[in-house]
């Protein structure tokens, strides 16, 4: 049996409501008469009466006797009276993000709010869903991890969409150029250049990178990275930097490592765009046959739990993990309940080094 066929009054309620969440109906607007609605989608006036009476009873319209339907604001509607948060970042159960959630998590516990989760894998048609489901549910406020923050940003009416409805929300590890929203994120730049610079001091002049930059986090990584080789006066030669997108992250930056390494006049160390990579690469070496950190270092990012898990633990970078998350959770909690008149400030953490086993003078070295 196939799908029973969407009544007409349900199909335009979701038409007048996407009018609601682009914003091309505004808080206080008043929306066209039921005959001016009729005859735009060739429809009855029953159905409709039906579809404005639907989001009215939803709270996204409200009704002025003798005067018509507006749209209504989100912090009036009687939905937004929830405690409910929604936190949306680009992965949930893997790498550094659980620590993150429950960071937020517990926090907002604390504050008497309740948090629920979503995951764009990274994906931006799954960002505009979660947006969608989003604008649709009783959220007071939204913690957002943009997705692939270097590669624009197409879901920007549904972000300003959430400001015209005053739904506050911050965003972590990125923001995109265009928003104004609070930030909490990590200063990735100097993180890159702290990287280069430890090996560089070791004595390391044949350094590769490798990047992931279809986000900012990224981008800005190899930033600092060759920053460090212009204040230290080193060439950057044709293949110093590896850069892929999500999607090759399993594969464009070992296929390069294993050619680098192959050469006779291979690089001496590796500067990685995560620990998951510089896991990764660290198989590199082994199937090359060289040791870590005698014939090659490497030094990962973000000091996650894969940084010691493997038997040669990670000299890496710091990220402020659970820190974010609470601070990202205390951040929206003021902005919710307006404890301040002053726009929240952006938050930097600075990264730090933590010195491992994978990064070590090369051989032959005077320094």
């Amino acid at each position: 049996m196939g799908d029973k066929p969407i009544p007409k009054y349900m199909q335009l309620k979701g038409e007048l409501l996407s009018w609601i969440q682009s914003g091309r109906l505004k808080p206080d607007d008043q929306t066209p008469s039921e005959h001016e609605i009729a005859g735009q989608f060739s429809m009855s006036r029953q159905t409709v009466r039906q579809a404005l009476g639907q989001l009215e009873k939803e709270g996204w319209l409200y009704r002025l006797q003798g005067k018509g339907t507006f749209v209504a604001r989100q912090d009036t509607r009687s939905l937004q009276q929830s405690n409910m948060i929604g936190m949306m970042t680009t992965h949930i159960s893997d790498y550094i993000f659980p620590h993150i959630v429950r960071g937020a998590e517990a926090r907002l516990r604390e504050g008497g709010y309740s948090m629920m989760l979503s995951s764009t894998d990274n994906d931006k048609n799954k960002e505009r869903e979660n947006l969608e489901m989003m604008l649709s549910q009783p959220f007071k406020g939204l913690i957002i991890e943009p997705t692939k923050s270097a590669q624009g940003n197409p879901n920007l009416q549904l972000f300003l969409s959430l400001e015209i409805h005053r739904i506050p929300f911050i965003m972590i590890n990125e923001r995109y150029p265009e928003l104004h929203c609070p930030c909490l994120k990590l200063d990735d730049e100097a993180g890159g250049f702290m990287a280069a610079e430890h090996l560089i001091q070791l004595g390391h002049k044949e350094i590769a990178g490798f990047f992931k930059t279809d986000d900012l986090q990224g981008a800005n990584r190899l930033k600092g990275f060759t920053r460090a080789f212009h204040k230290y006066r080193l060439p950057l030669g044709q293949d110093t930097v590896t850069h892929y997108t999500t999607e090759q992250k399993l594969t464009v930056p070992y296929e390069a490592a294993l050619q680098m390494l192959q050469r006779q006049m291979r690089p001496t160390a590796f500067v990685c765009y995560n620990d998951e990579l510089a896991v990764l690469l660290l198989e590199a070496a082994r199937q090359t046959g060289l040791s870590v950190p005698e014939d090659l270092s490497i030094i990962g990012f973000d000091d996650s739990t894969l940084a010691t898990a493997t038997e040669v633990k990670l000299t890496t970078l710091s990220h402020p993990k659970l820190e974010m998350g609470v601070r990202a959770a205390d951040m929206l909690i003021d902005m919710m309940e307006k404890r301040t008149a002053d726009a929240p400030k952006d938050v930097i953490y600075k990264p730090e080094i933590i010195l491992r086993n994978s990064t070590q003078a090369p051989r032959n070295s005077k320094v």
